[in-house]
């Protein structure tokens, strides 16, 4: 769980990982990626989840969705395509039986929320307004706005904002929208985010691709087409933190590729607060624990006594 305690003083021999968003104090800037741990119940029985910074729920809408039928995820060379289609127990069984599960542990919980239009966003944020145990809510706006004709909602600055905005009203603690790659000017839909009220921003989501079957001539996914995870989008990722670290004023949370503890200091390098993993759980579930060991190991061969020294301070050319 989080706490709004001050850091506590390290020694040499003991670096501090703990970090500071949105008045929140995380243990260490390591969070899990929506839809890559579930509820955090799949991952209890790999490692101890009090380790975690913050858990990052799968995507909850107001209705239980099946999701896509299968074929829904294609591993490729440098990552993972998945079309999942926000398979998800509801918001209702999500707060009387999922939720639930995570009150015994230490540990941050962001929920991640998703909608199909603009109401259904604001009403599943009303409905964990009084869980207190929803530590903050990452907006999922890369999703169709089936009202206007499929067009995501953050493509739009002016939609972003609009739709943070209302959101902030029936949500009284952090709001972290999560902002898609697929866009023409991301540091504009930053900027939106950040007028509209917006606590942190977290990103990247995926980028949209797709693959062929040349024997059956049919994409390798039901939904012809899916997001881009992993390895491949992460120079992608980094580049993007970098761009709306220098436009914004709010924290950044990074996603997007990283797998190890090098890459999560790049990414804090370019500005993230915290880093969320993803793809790489479906590789080595219980990589958290490696990584912020060698975290602790980084910051004591760089004799620095806080990860947070690491935020931003990337020398360009």
């Amino acid at each position: 769980m989080t706490t709004k305690t001050k850091s506590k003083k390290t020694t040499k021999s003991s670096p501090d990982l703990s970090v500071e968003i949105c008045g929140y104090r995380f243990k260490n800037p390591i969070w899990t990626a929506s839809g890559t741990c579930g509820y955090g119940e799949e991952l209890d029985t790999v490692f101890d989840l009090n380790r975690l910074g913050a858990i990052v729920t799968k995507s909850i809408t107001r209705q239980p969705r099946p999701g896509h039928p299968t074929p829904r995820c294609s591993e490729e060379a440098s990552g993972m395509l998945n079309a999942i289609g926000l398979a998800n127990v509801g918001v209702e069984k999500y707060v009387t039986e999922k939720l639930r599960f995570l009150d015994k542990y230490d540990v941050g919980v962001i929920v991640n929320v998703a909608g199909f239009n603009f109401d259904e966003y604001v009403e599943v944020c009303a409905m964990l307004a009084d869980c207190p145990r929803a530590d903050m809510i990452e907006l999922n706006i890369s999703c169709p706005n089936v009202s206007t004709g499929g067009i995501e909602f953050g493509a739009s600055a002016k939609d972003v904002e609009r739709i943070v905005k209302a959101v902030k009203k029936v949500f009284p603690r952090p709001i972290i929208p999560k902002l898609s790659p697929n866009v023409t000017n991301i540091a504009e839909i930053a900027r939106g985010a950040e007028q509209g009220g917006a606590d942190a921003i977290a990103l990247i989501n995926t980028l949209i691709g797709m693959t062929v079957d040349i024997y059956t001539r049919k994409p390798n996914l039901t939904n012809n087409r899916g997001g881009l995870s992993g390895p491949a989008i992460k120079p992608v990722a980094l580049s993007m933190v970098n761009k709306v670290y220098d436009a914004v004023d709010v924290p950044v949370i990074g996603i997007g590729g990283a797998s190890n503890a090098e890459d999560v200091i790049q990414f804090m390098l370019c500005g993230a607060s915290a880093v969320q993993l993803g793809t790489a759980l479906f590789i080595q579930p219980d990589l958290p624990i490696k990584v912020e060991q060698d975290l602790k190991k980084y910051l004591k061969s760089q004799n620095l006594s806080s990860i947070t020294d690491l935020i931003g301070k990337i020398e360009k050319y």
